[in-house]
């Protein structure tokens, strides 16, 4: 059951085709051992680069986290509307958006890292239990236990957003019950109360993500990514900067990442670099 589960997964994630969303490139069988093969990407994980950013005092840069978080959701709703071969919607809901599943790669591409919990109707349903995401970026009604719908996966790229700006742990807890009950109530403080670089705008669309209320929400992650990016606009950013900045940020980390590529090549001729 767990091999099929495995498989089934590989074939839904082997779907979701998207410029932020990690390719997955083959399901298979050597040697009595499954396997699902994805694309390499060079880079980090967003859980390293906030942590890099604490350790060095600085900030992910406003505009780089509007673009980050625009991508994030612009991933997530290709995923929310994506359909079967036969027409219909699959309803695929996340579930377990988090800064570790996020991938910063050393070109600047953003993408989405994990689908394996993600909850599709149909013959792709998992039949083995529900995983459960990371009570830190659970939505107020993934934590009650409610219904879930694309909205919990905006709720937890809201998080994203906020901690983003502000280099700051949204909901945190002494005890597992105790941050379970901070995510349930909601109760969020402006990130401009962290960050005096982000504007009453930025503000708004952090808030209105993070809304308790799943009617008060941005009710689908195009309608999230499209306030994000009509910011980028306002910024003249280019997403050439993002690069620029993973670089410097994890100087050592990339140029051995560029020696091990070559040493690659060195050792397989027909190699082809990521």
């Amino acid at each position: 059951r767990f091999i099929d589960m495995f498989n089934r997964e590989g074939k839904l994630a082997m779907m979701l085709r998207n410029r932020c969303i990690v390719e997955t490139l083959e399901i298979g069988q050597h040697d009595g051992r499954h396997y699902i093969s994805m694309e390499y990407i060079g880079g980090r994980d967003l859980t390293q680069v906030l942590r890099r950013c604490q350790e060095t005092q600085q900030r992910i840069p406003v505009p780089h986290a509007v673009f980050i978080a625009a991508r994030i959701a612009e991933g997530l709703h290709f995923a929310h509307t994506l359909a079967g071969p036969d027409g219909r919607p699959l309803n695929i809901v996340n579930r377990d958006v988090s800064p570790s599943n996020v991938r910063l790669s050393y070109d600047g591409d953003v993408k989405l890292l994990d689908f394996g919990i993600a909850q599709a109707l149909m013959k792709f349903t998992s039949e083995i239990g529900i995983l459960k995401g990371k009570f830190s970026y659970m939505s107020p009604e993934q934590i009650r236990g409610m219904p879930l719908d694309a909205r919990t996966d905006v709720f937890s790229a809201g998080i994203i957003l906020h901690e983003m700006l502000t280099t700051e742990k949204l909901f945190r807890g002494d005890t597992e019950f105790a941050l379970m009950e901070k995510v349930r109530k909601a109760e969020v403080p402006p990130p401009s109360n962290f960050n005096r670089r982000v504007t009453p705008e930025l503000d708004a669309i952090s808030l209105k993500a993070l809304a308790r209320d799943v009617a008060d929400r941005y009710q689908s992650a195009a309608q999230l990514a499209a306030d994000l990016d009509a910011l980028i606009a306002g910024y003249r950013f280019d997403p050439k900067e993002l690069r620029q900045f993973m670089r410097q940020l994890f100087r050592k980390e990339y140029q051995k990442e560029i020696e091990d590529t070559q040493l690659a090549l060195d050792a397989e001729p027909g190699f082809v670099p990521p």
